[in-house]
């Protein structure tokens, strides 16, 4: 599998209320199709399972593999393991493009769909940020339990007689206008 039309689905001739299944395996190369691919190699499984109906075409990603992640600490390579499940439904619209994040609009005279890059941005979405050896994996685990921040909207309670004193002080300017307020409203 090297090309990137070896991902194309046929959506045209599949007739409605029609449930299809179909499995890639992927490799080295499939990231090679990619430039500036965050994911050099790599060995996955893809199951797509495709329902179309009347107005829509759903799919569903199953994605199961290793890829070969750089650790950001040592620089040395380690396996990572990916499972993931996710949809998209293709929903026929007048204009192509993305609707939200899991519905893509699609003319209904779209005769393929290619997946490459959605199984690409599937993988994509698996990889942590951060990424840790699985030997470092468990010290990171410590270091997170260590530093707890709590934060707080409740105003801190003054204790120090210092800190008290100076909020009871108003300054005699403010104090002048204070009094004219009070005798307008008197008045």
């Amino acid at each position: 599998m090297n090309k990137l039309k070896d991902f194309d689905i046929e959506v045209f001739s599949i007739k409605e209320n029609t449930h299809l299944k179909y499995d890639f395996e992927l490799d080295d190369s499939f990231f090679n199709l990619f430039e500036e691919s965050m994911i050099q190699k790599g060995s996955l499984k893809v199951e797509i399972d495709i329902e179309k109906t009347a107005l829509l075409i759903r799919s569903f990603f199953k994605i199961e593999g290793t890829v070969e992640l750089i650790c950001d600490r040592s620089l040395d390579p380690f396996e990572f393991t990916i499972d993931s499940e996710q949809p998209i439904i293709f929903k026929y619209a007048e204009e192509e493009g993305e609707i939200t994040d899991e519905i893509i609009g699609i003319k209904r005279e779209t005769v393929k769909i290619n997946m490459a890059q959605y199984i690409y941005e599937f993988i994509g979405l698996e990889v942590p940020i951060k990424k840790l050896h699985p030997r470092f994996q468990e010290e990171e685990d410590q270091n997170d339990n260590e530093t707890i921040l709590i934060y707080s909207t409740e105003e801190k309670k003054v204790e120090d007689s210092k800190d008290a004193s100076t909020e009871d002080f108003i300054d005699p300017r403010w104090l002048a206008l204070k009094t004219l307020k009070d005798k307008n409203k008197l008045n």
